[in-house]
């Protein structure tokens, strides 16, 4: 991990805590937020009840060069106004693809969270193959409403894949699992290593 300044459009906030506490949670966000010193949108949060685990991301107003002190600064922050979370963790992530899905407008209702690191010496082609044509593809099926990829240059895995979804049942649409099934994508998948799939429910009104 980087000590040094990080390109950074989004601050990955990472914790634990019971579902019955999310309002607590989403309060202290934009106390962050606005303790933070940046020009950033209110955080927009998720979570996966069976877990027990929140992710987070504050959207910071304009692509910026942050440090990883300034990280660790808000991590301590944040753990200081609530000492119950449990794993906290805040990563500078860096946007690498972006893209409106095929329901774009439609609220968000599941968030669901690929990440991974690449095995040694094939990150030039997982990346090209993500942002040229998976990420492509799936923002096209019926029911993604955007695709985004991040590099986590804190708290890997490296790679972080996210998509808002209007239903669950879009991961096993045919269009869906036949994104996932073509030659260059069978060839990549292997190459995934500490991977974590993680499907969460987003917070209403964030």
């Amino acid at each position: 991990m980087s000590e040094t300044t990080q390109l950074t459009d989004a601050l990955l906030v990472q914790a634990g805590a019971p579902a019955s506490q999310v309002g607590d949670f989403a309060a202290l966000l934009e106390q962050l937020r606005i303790s933070a010193g940046f020009a950033a949108t209110p955080a927009r949060t998720a979570v996966n009840k069976a877990q027990g685990i929140f992710y987070a991301y504050v959207l910071l107003g304009q692509r910026s060069h942050l440090g990883k002190p300034a990280a660790q600064m808000l991590e301590s922050d944040l753990g200081k106004r609530w000492p119950g979370l449990r794993d906290l963790r805040i990563s500078r992530l860096e946007r690498v693809f972006d893209a409106p899905g095929a329901s774009a407008g439609a609220t968000p209702v599941f968030h669901y969270v690929v990440e991974m690191d690449p095995e040694a010496g094939w990150m030039p082609e997982l990346s090209d193959w993500y942002d040229s044509e998976h990420m492509p593809g799936l923002a096209k099926v019926s029911g993604c409403i955007r695709a985004s990829r991040f590099l986590n240059h804190d708290h890997g895995p490296l790679s972080l894949a996210c998509y808002d979804l209007v239903s669950e049942e879009t991961l096993g649409s045919p269009p869906w699992l036949a994104v996932r099934a073509t030659e260059w994508s069978s060839r990549m998948r292997p190459r995934f290593t500490n991977t974590r799939r993680t499907m969460f429910e987003v917070l209403p009104g964030r």
